[in-house]
């Protein structure tokens, strides 16, 4: 409706993109087109478990109702699938494990920092920038601050301090978010990662480390969910002005 009164989209198309809400049924998927108005998130594709051809129909289904279109945990293949929408951009995590980003918003302010604890969690945190640049946020990264180190943490604490919220990416121990939690007051969102030794347990370690924090109100997601962490620091900084 904003659109149409700014005279960016035509009523035409304003009622075209009306007919699709709340789903449109695709017979091996019900693509949500209604989920931004309700959540003020876009559904994502989560790459894992489609085939390319089935990522393409849903990427170009998403297309066509306005907003960021995201796949998540893209496969080589799957990329190649959707590389006919050209004007994606890819983020490349690891063989296998991408995050392909189209018409990205560009109307979040809010400064949002990006924390990990050692190097090999930057799989995850590269997951979590691609989403929040497609969210409209400008993300910054400090990688590699980890608690066996924790002055090189502490050489940054003003830029800790000056973030409206921090996404704190970390294996092992999961120790860092406690300490990102008790040094500044905005919202902090724990992604535990699978990345550890021994009793890491892929990850278990340190979800359970960093849902018994002594840092209180530190919201946690699940392992290595990048995506989910990008998604919550979108639910708990405010909209942009029109809101959802």
């Amino acid at each position: 409706m904003e659109d149409v009164r700014r005279g960016v989209v035509t009523p035409e198309e304003a009622a075209d993109r009306l007919r699709r809400l709340p789903f449109a049924d695709l017979g091996f998927a019900r693509v949500d087109h209604h989920r931004r108005l309700r959540q003020g998130l876009p559904e994502a594709v989560y790459g894992p478990g489609k085939t390319p051809d089935q990522c393409e129909k849903l990427v170009a289904e998403l297309l066509g109702g306005g907003g960021p279109v995201i796949l998540t945990r893209a496969s080589d293949a799957q990329v190649e699938a959707v590389s006919v929408h050209a004007s994606g951009n890819v983020t490349v995590h690891a063989p296998g494990w991408a995050t392909v980003v189209w018409q990205p918003s560009t109307d979040r302010t809010g400064r949002v920092l990006v924390i990990t604890a050692g190097t090999a969690d930057l799989p995850v945190a590269t997951e979590c920038l691609a989403v929040l640049g497609a969210l409209g946020f400008s993300p910054s990264l400090v990688a590699d601050c980890g608690v066996a180190g924790v002055h090189r943490l502490l050489a940054v604490v003003d830029t800790v301090e000056g973030a409206d919220a921090v996404v704190v990416v970390a294996g092992m121990e999961g120790a860092l978010a406690s300490v990102v939690g008790g040094l500044t007051g905005a919202p902090v969102i724990a992604v535990p990662t699978s990345t550890g030794y021994g009793a890491a347990f892929e990850g278990v370690t340190a979800l359970l480390a960093m849902l018994a924090s002594c840092a209180a109100g530190i919201t946690v997601v699940g392992i290595d969910n990048g995506f989910g962490a990008a998604c919550a620091v979108a639910r708990v900084l405010p909209p942009a002005t029109g809101g959802r």
